[in-house]
C-alpha cells in the first residue's frame, strides 16, 4: 500500500472547493454528500479500469470530515514487469513506499485530473446517473404521498413543441400536459397554478408524474380547501361529473340536519364558490343536492329543467326514462346534450329524455299494450272451456 507520506502528498492536492461544492449540491438538490461520495468513487473505479487494462484495483479516499480526496491504484511489485498497468519494478515501487519488496501491492497515487478524455467522460456519465437515480427516487418519494391529491405550483415555463406547461412543485419539474389543461386556460411563466396529482408511475428513465386541471378531484379538492363543512365531515361530496373548462355538477348532501349542504358549499354572497369558478376560469358549477331516492336525484341531477316524473327500468335498474315539460326539453338536455351526459355522469344511471306530450303518448301506447296482454289469457281460457 501507499505509504502515509505519499498517500498525505495525494489528499492535500484537492481543493476544499470541491468539498464545498458537494455541500452546496446537497443543500440545492437535496442529494446526501454521502450518496455522491460513493458514486464518485465508483466513477473513479470505473474510469481508471477502463484506461488501465481493467485493473479494478482501486483505493479511492474520499472524506468529507477531514476535506481529503486521495486516489490509489494498486500494482504488484515485480521483477519483470510485463503488463505495466497491473504490475511496477521495485525500483521505481519504492519511490513510494521504502519498505516494499518483490510481491508486495504498492499504491500509485493518481490525480483525476490526469485519467484521459476516456476516463474523464465514464466519471461523469456514473455520477450524472446516481443523480438522476436519487432524484427519481426523491420524487416517488416525496410526490407519493400527495397523490390523488391537490398540489400549488409555479409556472417554469411554456413547451411551444408539444403545449406542456411545465409546473415547478417544490423543487420538481412535472409537465402539464396539452389534454390535461383546460381548454381555453392561458397559463403564464411565473403565475402559481393548482393541480391534481393523478397517478405517480416508475418509469425505466424516469418516474411518470401525472397532474391535471381538468380531473373532476380537482374540484372535489378545492371544494374541501374552501368549504369548513366538507373537510371535517359535516357536508359530504357524494359525486362529481366534470366537462372541463365548460360545466362541472357535484352532489352533496349533509349529515347534519341543521345544516344546508347546498348553501354550506355556496357560502354567503357565494363567497365560497366565487374562489373556485375563478381557479377553474370561470367555469360553471352546479350545486345538487344528493339523495339516496334514484327518482329524487335524477330529478335533481337534471336542474334547471324541471322534472315531472322519472319511470326507472323494470328491466335496467340502472337506466330511466324522464319526463319534462315540453317548453323545457332542450334545457333538460342542455347544449350538445351537456346537462343530460352530466346528470347521467353524476347519477349513474342511463337516462332518457321526454317532453311531457311525448311521454304521456308512450305511457299510453304502453298501458294498451298491457292492458291486451292481461286479457288474451282469460280469451284463450275462455276459448279452450268452448271446446
Amino acid at each position: 500500500m501507499a505509504s502515509k507520506k505519499s498517500q498525505k502528498a495525494a489528499e492535500q492536492s484537492m481543493s476544499k472547493e470541491f468539498f464545498a461544492a458537494l455541500e452546496q449540491f446537497e443543500l440545492e438538490r437535496g442529494i446526501p454528500q454521502d450518496y455522491m461520495i460513493e458514486r464518485i468513487s465508483a466513477a473513479i473505479t470505473a474510469a481508471l479500469k477502463g484506461s488501465n487494462e481493467g485493473n479494478d484495483n482501486v483505493v479511492v479516499n474520499i472524506s468529507a470530515a477531514t476535506n481529503t480526496f486521495a486516489v490509489f491504484l494498486n500494482k504488484r511489485v515485480s521483477d519483470d514487469v510485463t503488463r505495466p498497468t497491473h504490475e511496477i519494478s521495485l525500483e521505481d515501487a519504492m519511490q513510494y513506499d521504502r519498505t516494499v519488496q518483490v510481491g508486495d501491492y504498492v499504491g500509485i497515487p493518481q490525480d483525476p485530473r490526469e485519467f484521459g478524455r476516456i476516463a474523464a467522460q465514464t466519471a461523469r456519465q456514473v455520477i450524472r446517473q446516481g443523480i438522476r437515480e436519487v432524484e427519481r427516487s426523491q420524487v416517488v418519494s416525496e410526490m407519493r404521498s400527495r397523490e390523488m391529491d391537490l398540489v400549488t405550483g409555479t409556472v417554469d415555463r411554456i413547451d411551444d413543441r408539444n403545449g406542456s406547461v411545465i409546473v415547478k412543485i417544490d423543487r420538481f419539474e412535472i409537465p402539464l400536459t396539452k389534454n390535461e389543461q383546460i381548454e381555453g386556460e392561458v397559463l403564464r411563466e411565473g403565475e402559481s397554478v393548482k393541480v391534481f396529482v393523478v397517478e405517480i408511475r416508475e418509469g425505466d428513465r424516469s418516474p411518470r408524474i401525472t397532474i391535471s386541471r381538468t380531473h373532476p378531484g380537482l374540484v372535489k379538492r378545492l371544494f374541501e380547501t374552501e368549504v369548513p363543512e366538507i373537510f371535517d365531515g359535516t357536508v359530504e361530496i357524494k359525486a362529481v361529473a366534470r366537462e372541463a373548462g365548460s360545466r362541472t355538477k357535484l352532489a352533496v348532501a349533509s349529515n347534519d340536519e341543521n345544516v344546508d349542504a347546498v348553501g354550506a358549499c355556496i357560502g354567503l354572497h357565494r363567497s365560497r364558490i366565487s374562489p373556485i369558478i375563478k381557479e377553474l376560469n370561470d367555469e360553471k358549477i352546479d350545486i345538487i343536492p344528493y339523495s339516496y331516492d334514484p327518482e329524487v336525484f335524477i330529478s335533481n341531477a337534471l336542474a334547471p329543467a324541471h322534472v315531472i316524473r322519472v319511470v326507472i327500468d323494470e328491466d335496467n335498474p340502472q337506466a330511466c326514462r324522464v319526463c319534462v315539460p315540453d317548453n323545457e326539453l332542450s334545457l333538460a338536455i342542455g347544449h350538445k346534450g351537456q346537462n343530460a351526459r352530466l346528470a347521467a355522469r353524476l347519477t349513474g344511471f342511463k337516462i332518457d329524455i321526454r317532453s311531457q306530450s311525448t311521454f304521456d303518448d308512450e305511457e299510453d301506447e304502453i298501458d294498451e299494450i298491457t292492458a291486451e296482454e292481461e286479457i288474451t289469457p282469460a280469451e284463450d281460457l275462455d276459448t279452450a272451456e268452448a271446446e
